[in-house]
């Protein structure tokens, strides 16, 4: 009687279905990830009505906090006078006038702080300028 010899194969692991998985599962959380606008000043925004703006690409957002310091799209300026101010939005901004620029001022900054930002834009030429508040919400 003659009997065969088993030929013996190699195993063969297909890594599809596991990289298919793992895409499904980068996928997931790259969607369920919320992203949050960290600043490294804390600002109490003041509430308003309103209807909230799209972010657009290209835009100058001065942030000041309650002590009057200043933050041009989250980084800080050596001191707070006002040609250090405008040179930093033209450092940002370059020779475009016509992208918005946007003031977020904590409730408690002061009003010369704010006024401030405001002729540095004007003496730049900016002419799109927008508050940032916080919506309010209504309680009957």
């Amino acid at each position: 009687m003659k009997l065969r010899s088993q030929r013996v194969e190699d195993p063969d692991v297909n890594l599809t279905p596991l990289i298919d998985v793992v895409f499904l599962l980068l996928i997931f959380f790259m969607v369920s990830t919320t992203f949050d606008k960290e600043s490294e000043l804390s600002i109490e925004l003041p509430t308003a009505e309103g209807k909230v703006l799209e972010k657009q690409t290209l835009q100058v957002e001065v942030s000041i906090d309650e002590k009057g310091n200043y933050a041009i799209n989250s980084e800080r300026i050596i001191n707070s006078q006002i040609d250090t101010l405008k040179a930093a939005i033209v450092k940002i901004a370059g020779d475009k006038r016509d992208i918005p620029m946007i003031i977020s001022a904590d409730g408690l900054a002061s009003h010369q702080s704010v006024v401030a930002a405001m002729d540095a834009a004007r003496q730049l030429g900016f002419t799109r300028l927008t508050f940032a508040t916080r919506l309010s919400t209504k309680e009957n």
